[in-house]
């Protein structure tokens, strides 16, 4: 039976990587809804959206497409792959209040539900096992130590050509993790029934393995 597998977290645990190699060795599709909060977020910077105007919020939601190119899974904004400029920090810096506008959420989680109602999904980010699929098959809540996070979101602006400085870094992590965790609609936190998983002394395959010793632990009559 198809399984719906969410995986949630603070920034930079290391969700992504986790869900992408689970989605991988299980044959289910992997859906990055962090990814669909950015695109919202660089579409908002390009045509100037004042966040705190309603109306130009609504409009905006109305005339942005979201989408993902398959076999990449890169990201797909209008039509246009900005897997990318989503991941800089220009977008890092102001996808948090962005993603806590009800307006927002209210238009991505449908979308959300939609990708992922036939199952055969691992799907992360914030709010994914507590709101998107309450009942989700397995939830899995990833943490790691501040120190471990921001080395790798360091690392990961490096490999792709983005300077930044350790303490920009780490200051936007800790401002995203309050933002997340304190915003009115879907904030972060971790469902009852999830697992917690502390990735900050894992290696990559330690790391995925207990992912995989989980999913393949779910009962059949799921």
């Amino acid at each position: 039976m198809p399984h719906t597998i969410a995986i949630d977290g603070y920034s930079a645990c290391g969700k992504s990587t986790l869900a992408k190699a689970m989605a991988r060795q299980l044959g289910y599709r992997y859906i990055d809804t962090g990814a669909m909060y950015r695109m919202v977020t660089l579409y908002f910077q390009r045509n100037d959206i004042d966040i705190s105007d309603e109306g130009a919020i609504a409009g905006a939601m109305e005339r942005i497409k979201i989408d993902f190119v398959p076999g990449s899974n890169d990201a797909l904004l209008n039509g246009e792959n900005v897997e990318d400029e989503i991941r800089g920090l220009a977008v890092s810096n102001f996808v948090s209040p962005v993603a806590a506008l009800s307006a927002v959420r209210s238009a991505i989680v449908p979308q959300q539900r939609r990708m992922g109602e036939e199952g055969s999904v691992v799907m992360d980010g914030r709010d994914i096992g507590t709101v998107v699929f309450p009942n989700a098959d397995l939830k899995i809540f990833v943490t790691a130590d501040m120190d471990v996070r921001t080395d790798r979101r360091l690392a990961e602006l490096e490999a792709a050509g983005q300077m930044a400085d350790r303490q920009s870094v780490a200051d936007n992590l800790r401002e995203r993790d309050y933002i997340d965790s304190n915003r009115a609609d879907s904030p972060l936190r971790q469902a009852e029934d999830a697992v917690v998983l502390d990735n900050s002394n894992l290696n990559l395959e330690q790391f995925i393995a207990r992912g995989m010793e989980l999913a393949r632990a779910i009962p059949k009559q799921s």
